[in-house]
């Protein structure tokens, strides 16, 4: 019988849902100003974050620890205020995962607000609506499936990550020891039988995730067309 530790497992849900929460409050208003935006920063403001996409996570990594250590502003500001430091923690694992798996959120969000046009925006002008309640009265309504989209992809993503979890959080019980990281110790320890256990739960997870994502945008696309 294969023991596993569930508290892995409960670890890396954790981290998933803290960094999903996060990732949804800070890509909302990135992704509507890039949606909606005429700015000539558009193009390198989406370039900047959407970096990750090809960057190295060592490459990240190294220089999200430069910032969050002792000696980066970072690092200072949040000893300055009490919070201690913040590598080799769950809330520096936390940033490090949200700001790697910034652009999966930010791209479905802004693509969903972007497929909104701007004829709903009008008539909601027209009806001497605010912008904040058009925005959540009428966008964030027709938008529902890019946020599940984004939520999604965030929380998969934030699952799977391990090397900027190793670089940031290194490979501490019960603190930074996620799921990745755990199938990395049961491969190096030739404990074969655990890493398949653990690897097997995450790809069904993952396959059930996109599942859930594709049947949901080909629901959307089919209403559309009626």
């Amino acid at each position: 019988m294969v023991e596993l530790d569930l508290s892995v497992v409960w670890l890396t849900l954790k981290l998933a849902s803290v960094v999903t929460l996060l990732l949804l409050l800070v890509a909302t208003p990135l992704a509507w100003w890039l949606s909606q935006t005429h700015s000539k920063l558009k193009p390198f403001v989406g370039a900047l974050f959407a970096i990750p996409l090809v960057l190295p996570p060592t490459v990240l990594g190294f220089y999200l620890l430069l910032l969050l250590g002792p000696n980066g502003p970072i690092g200072q500001l949040s000893d300055t205020l009490g919070l201690g430091t913040l590598p080799f923690s769950f809330a520096g694992i936390a940033i490090a995962c949200a700001v790697h798996s910034l652009p999966f959120v930010v791209q479905p969000l802004q693509n969903a607000f972007e497929a909104i046009g701007k004829r709903p925006l009008e008539v909601a002008a027209t009806l001497r609506a605010s912008p904040w309640d058009t925005f959540w009265h009428v966008v964030v309504p027709l938008a529902r499936p890019g946020f599940f989209t984004a939520a999604v992809m965030g929380f998969c993503h934030s699952i799977g990550e391990f090397g900027v979890v190793l670089m940031i959080g290194g490979n501490i019980p019960g603190e930074t020891r996620v799921m990745s990281v755990e199938i990395y110790n049961h491969v190096e320890a030739m404990e074969y039988a655990q890493a398949h256990w653990l690897a097997g739960g995450m790809m069904l997870f993952s396959f059930v995730a996109l599942l859930a994502i594709y049947i949901i945008n080909h629901r959307v696309a089919q209403r559309g067309k009626r």
